[in-house]
């Protein structure tokens, strides 16, 4: 079954930052007007269908009896980036199309008539394919930092339109310069596979607010680097340092299917020395610096069913999170002028095994009262990294048991123009997953959890992000070749930070998908009778309000689309 999988992929905004942990504040602003009730993220996923004029309220539609030739274009519950009532310019960054692995290169100018300091700048990608095409995987860099991660939805035969939307104001000091451009979709056009993908990725700017309400400046990073050769050099006075990595397990091997992963002397297609556990981890001069626990996207011919995937994405599938890195405790090594060798690997993959890609960008505060800041890393503790299998073999049913976990704290501080600044990260990974399959591959079904807990502490401010990503699904191939998955799928996040009172402040994600779709395999196109449902809920509460959205599909039709809050 896995190799089925595997030759089809072959080929909101509130507290994004604060739930990463990391770059911005988060603010909600309630309203139930507007369709995001959403603070100025910087790296939540924004992806709406191309038909988002369409009204809020619930537009029940009668669904065809299977799928047919044409389907609704992809949306997602995710909230829009909302955007201030400011004065706003636009820049075309892409306009083009993909039928090879040929980067577009171009070039970008700042625009005229906003500044050079925004309020909000918001990345949008629209793009279109029809005819019949896999999933593909695509990046947007600017000056050499990558602002986007995507994939493709897989087209109907009449075509589909989708767009992207992301708030990418964190990379402002980029934009305020001429820079090249380069972007990436990945495809195969041919004979079967028609599908050409046709793109275009603009930015829009939005003039400052009137002081009074202008977020902090703190939000915004002074500087956005990227590594040279694999060597990082930052300013002297840089004061707070946080690394980005857009990690993706991809390229149609069994690293796309990471959480699937068994020893090698387990009886299944996909195998790993140590099974499953994954851990993107980030160091700086051969220290560990940093561990993370990768996100497990589904891109949208996964699960060897795509019916699941065609209206409504799995959570990351169009704008791919990166994990960050508070690299901060070293900031004090890191701003002696000096190149510093900063390296990503990801603990489990096979030695000499490719299939992850890990471009990292690098966001510094500076001190603006210091041409130089001093310091050290005062302390470095690390856990024994746990990952465990336990395989159960047996006369139907092969099942698989595993668990890992990994902690570590660094201690540093920064001698800053308004005085020490001592900052402890504390970060602790855990994972639980049993895999069950049968001979053949035919059932093959996963349920794991992965957690990822971090605590900031930095002079007076504390952070607490609390993520934990689930997975429960199983596919099936019966005697009348008929394949049918039935998946559930869970991106949550609690983000606390302290207040002034003594008491926490909480911001809550809950972002769940779930399908269950069929079809007759190895058959043409019109003759797979295929039906499916699907549903995702995202829901984000904070201090400030709330923001929920539910969607339904069935064969392919929007059949509910309400909002509460």
């Amino acid at each position: 079954m896995r190799r089925r999988v595997m030759s089809m992929l072959a080929a909101v905004t509130l507290a994004a930052a604060a739930l990463a942990g990391q770059t911005t504040s988060a603010s909600a602003s309630a309203s139930a007007s507007a369709s995001a009730s959403a603070s100025a993220s910087t790296e939540g996923r924004h992806a709406e269908a191309s038909a988002d004029s369409r009204p809020a309220a619930s537009r029940p539609a009668d669904p065809p009896t299977e799928f047919g030739t044409d389907w609704h274009d992809p949306i997602t519950a995710a909230p829009p980036v909302a955007k201030p009532a400011t004065k706003s310019c636009r820049v075309t960054l892409a306009e083009t199309e993909f039928r090879d692995f040929t980067p577009y290169k171009g070039s970008y100018t700042p625009p005229k008539g906003c500044g050079v300091r925004w309020s909000k700048v918001v990345l949008r990608l629209e793009g279109k394919v029809k005819g019949r095409q896999f999933d593909r995987l695509g990046y947007l860099h600017i000056g050499g930092v990558e602002v986007l991660r995507t994939s493709t939805p897989e087209p109907s035969p009449d075509g589909i339109a989708w767009n992207v939307e992301k708030d990418v104001t964190r990379y402002s000091d980029t934009l305020r310069a001429d820079q090249p451009v380069e972007m990436l979709i990945g495809n195969v056009v041919d004979d079967t596979y028609t599908g050409v993908i046709e793109v275009k990725a603009t930015l829009t700017f939005y003039a400052a607010e009137p002081h009074a309400q202008r977020r902090p400046a703190t939000d915004t990073p002074d500087r956005v680097l990227t590594l040279d050769q694999g060597t990082l050099t930052t300013p002297r006075n840089s004061e707070r340092i946080v690394a980005e990595v857009y990690a993706t397990g991809s390229g149609g091997g069994c690293e796309e299917f990471w959480y699937l992963a068994v020893p090698n002397e387990v009886p299944y297609s996909c195998k790993a020395d140590g099974g499953p556990y994954r851990e993107v981890q980030i160091s700086v001069d051969g220290q560990l610096a940093g561990i993370a626990s990768p996100f497990p996207n589904v891109w949208t011919g996964g699960w060897s069913n795509p019916f699941l995937w065609y209206v409504i994405p799995a959570p990351g599938a169009f704008d791919v999170r990166p994990l960050q890195y508070d690299l901060t405790p070293f900031a004090g090594l890191l701003d002696d002028g000096r190149p510093h060798q900063v390296d990503v690997s990801v603990v489990g993959v096979p030695k000499g095994q490719s299939g992850w890609s890990a471009p990292v960008n690098v966001l510094v505060w500076q001190d603006a009262g210091s041409a130089r800041v001093t310091g050290a890393l005062t302390g470095h503790k690390e856990s024994e990294p746990d990952s465990s299998t336990t395989y159960t073999p047996g006369t139907d049913e092969y099942r698989l048991d595993a668990k890992g976990g990994h902690s570590l704290t660094v201690s540093g501080y920064v001698n800053t123009s308004h005085g020490r600044v001592a900052t402890t990260v504390t970060r602790d990974l855990t994972s639980t997953s049993t895999h069950r399959w049968t001979d053949g591959e035919n059932n093959d079904a996963l349920k794991g959890t992965w957690t990822d807990r971090q605590t900031v502490v930095s002079g007076h401010n504390t952070l607490r992000t609390n993520r934990t990503y689930t997975m429960d699904g199983a596919t099936t191939l019966d005697a009348d070749n008929r394949l049918r998955t039935v998946i559930e799928l869970g991106d949550r996040a609690e983000t606390g930070r302290a207040t002034g009172a003594g008491g926490t402040a909480w911001t809550v994600l809950d972002d769940t998908y779930t399908g269950d779709a069929s079809y007759t395999a190895n058959v043409p196109r019109d003759q797979r009778h295929a039906v499916g449902t699907s549903r995702e809920r995202y829901r984000l509460t904070s201090p400030n309000g709330c923001y929920d959205r539910e969607l339904h599909t069935a064969q392919g039709a929007l059949t509910v689309d309400r909002r509460r809050c």
